[in-house]
Formats: C-alpha cells, sequence, structure tokens
C-alpha cells in the first residue's frame, strides 16, 4: 500500500500527486473509505460545495484507498487524504484494517518538504526502513521534531508485521507553494525502483522541465536568490565530495584488507607445501 496525505506532509503537493498520477495513468477502483467523523476539524479540513451535473452537493474531507493495475501481474493499494486532526493511532488501524483486507505485505508512505536546497541538483530524497524507532540517526540524517501522520502511519504498520518504508523529497524552500513535478517525479522513480517495476511517467517529465525552465528564470532575475542558489550549490557539491571521498577510503580499506588475507594465505599454503616437501 503506498499512502500520501494532504497537508502538512505534502509541500507543493509533490506527494499527494504520486498517488493522483497512478490513478490517472492506470486502471483504479475504489475498495474503501475511512470517513471523517472524529477524525477531522471543519475549520481546517473545510467540507467542499460542488457541483455535478447542475446540482450542488457538499463533500466531506475523508480519506479513500483504490487499488491499482500496475500490470497483469502486479497490484497495488494506493491511499490518499487529507491529514486527520484528531485519533491518529485509530486512524492507522482503520486504514491497516483495509490494507490487510487487501492483502496488503508493505505499506510505503509518500511525504514532501520544503529544505535549503538547490533546484539545479538532483532533488534530496531520504528513504527510512523498518520504522522510525528502529532506524540509525547517525549523521547528517538525524531529525528530531514534529512529525506528520505518514511517520506515524509508517511506525504503526512496522509494529503490525508490515514491512514499511517512508520516501520523503526535499523541494527547495525559494520556489513556493506551487506543484512541483519534479519532486513528484523523484518519488514516482523511486516508489518504480522498491516496486520492481517500471512506472509509466506520463507527462510528469515535461511538467518537470517546465518546473526546472521557471526555476531557472526566476533565478536569472534575481540577483540575490543567484547568490542564495550557488551557496546552496556549495554546499551541496561539498557534501557530496565528502561522502564520495568517505566511501572511496572504505572500499580501499575493505581491498587492502582482502589483499592483506590473500596474502597471508598464500604464506600459509607455501609454507605448508614446503614442510611436505622431499627434503632430497
Amino acid at each position: 500500500m503506498v499512502s500520501a496525505f494532504a497537508g502538512w506532509n505534502d509541500a507543493c503537493q509533490a506527494a499527494t500527486n504520486v498517488i493522483r498520477h497512478l490513478i490517472d495513468v492506470y486502471d483504479a477502483r475504489e475498495v474503501g473509505k475511512i470517513c471523517c467523523a472524529g477524525f477531522y476539524d471543519y475549520q481546517t479540513s473545510r467540507p467542499m460545495l460542488c457541483s455535478t451535473n447542475g446540482r450542488r452537493h457538499i463533500v466531506w474531507p475523508e480519506t479513500t484507498l483504490y487499488e491499482v493495475a500496475i500490470d497483469e501481474t502486479h497490484r497495488i493499494i494506493v491511499e490518499m487524504g487529507p491529514e486527520p486532526n484528531y485519533r491518529w493511532l485509530e486512524f492507522c488501524h482503520r486504514s491497516l484494517h483495509i490494507a490487510e483486507e487487501c492483502d496488503v505485505d508493505e505499506v510505503i508512505t509518500l511525504g514532501s518538504m520544503f529544505a535549503d536546497c538547490p533546484h539545479t541538483r538532483p532533488l534530496p530524497l531520504d528513504v527510512t526502513e523498518d520504522g522510525y524507532e528502529t532506524a540509525s540517526t547517525d549523521g547528517d540524517d538525524e531529525y528530531t521534531g514534529p512529525i506528520g501522520i505518514p511517520t506515524v502511519l509508517d511506525q504503526v504498520a512496522h509494529d503490525h508485521g508490515f514491512d514499511a518504508a517512508s520516501l520523503w523529497v526535499s523541494i527547495p524552500q525559494y520556489l513556493g507553494s506551487d506543484d512541483c513535478a519534479q519532486a513528484t517525479l523523484r518519488l514516482l522513480h523511486e516508489l518504480s525502483s522498491r516496486l520492481g517495476v517500471e512506472l509509466r511517467e506520463g507527462d510528469l517529465p515535461r511538467k518537470a522541465a517546465q518546473w526546472t525552465a521557471q526555476a531557472n528564470l526566476l533565478v536569472r532575475c534575481n540577483d540575490d536568490l543567484a547568490d542564495y542558489v550557488r551557496h546552496l550549490e556549495i554546499e551541496v557539491d561539498t557534501r557530496r565530495k565528502a561522502q564520495d571521498a568517505e566511501r572511496m577510503s572504505q572500499v580501499t580499506a575493505n581491498d587492502i584488507a582482502q589483499e592483506a588475507e590473500a596474502f597471508l594465505r598464500d604464506i600459509d599454503g607455501g609454507d605448508g607445501a614446503a614442510m611436505g616437501a622431499d627434503p632430497s
């Protein structure tokens, strides 16, 4: 099951747009709902007045689950709705109950957040597996602070025996809150890799290229912003070089250790042969 929730966890709608994209490009059918009663503050997640075929009606906030047919052998459940305001644990249990009824064995939550990252580099993607209580907090990925419903659902799913993973993409905070197709595409690619099936991209690459072009134009028209982006680029490139150097040193150390072990084995083998040789 792939879940995304609108609101605090969904900068530029990048996470929920993954779900919308899958529903649009594949055959999808509704398999469940988590209705609004008791979960929402209607002053925060307001009901909507809509018109269908000339008739107006009120649409209440709710979470909907769909079965999406990727191909003849791959079917996934997707979940989308506004982040609930109350009773998160009960909400997660209801969500996982529907997942169990649909024979789901893995839960993947999606999120997007604003960060100090340049649009001129690949958007950062953070992946957490096997729940947050068991995740490593070493290095630059350490985070302590407020969380949203995807984090809670991910942990509850893990505690209930589901394989669980959480994917979060970072979006440049200086570009505002318009839809970010580049971030949606980034999540889609990672999701495709995890599912082991190539997911249709549709018009996301075109929209992502348009987003990049608009960002470039904005930076060219603002000298202060251009300086800020260059500063971010230097930070990212420096951090990446340090990480590459660390990986190379680890590889080199492993190679040296393997060569030493092979050398010692050769010595032991040579000594054994010498000891067994005919002295005449």
